[in-house]
């Protein structure tokens, strides 16, 4: 079992930055891949940023690249998605994840939700125009 708590969103200006934190607890996360996703009001949940085990690899998606950076440091257990460039239709709760599936960094599963054993309760941010 793993447990992750997601803190750091909150309502800022378009064009403004967060940074997203996601403390895991429980199996250990040097060995889970992890992910961020999102859910914006009316929508199903997205796919936003994934890490690689040892941090060495990350995708995103498309929408955000250039804008997030996804980040781990797994002597503290932590993960980070540093949002910058926020735009309104970037409003959504986000949510960190973990997976311990081993393909690679650029199957197309890295980017499904349902390929993530473990969630968060996620953290919300919202976007002013």
């Amino acid at each position: 079992q793993v447990q992750l708590v997601e803190s750091g969103g909150g309502l800022v200006q378009a064009g403004g930055s967060l940074r997203l934190s996601c403390a895991a607890s429980g199996r250990s996360f040097s060995s889970s891949r992890m992910g961020w996703f999102r859910r914006a009001p009316g929508k199903e949940r997205e796919f936003v940023a994934a890490i690689s085990q040892s941090g060495g690899t990350t995708v995103y998606a498309d929408s955000v690249k250039g804008r997030f950076t996804i980040s781990r440091d797994n002597a503290k257990n932590t993960a980070w998605l540093q949002v910058n460039s926020l735009k309104p239709e970037d409003t959504a709760l986000y949510y960190c994840a973990a997976s311990f599936s081993t393909y690679s960094m650029y199957d197309r599963r890295v980017r499904y939700p349902g390929e993530y054993n473990y969630w968060g309760q996620g953290t919300q941010v919202t976007v002013s125009s």
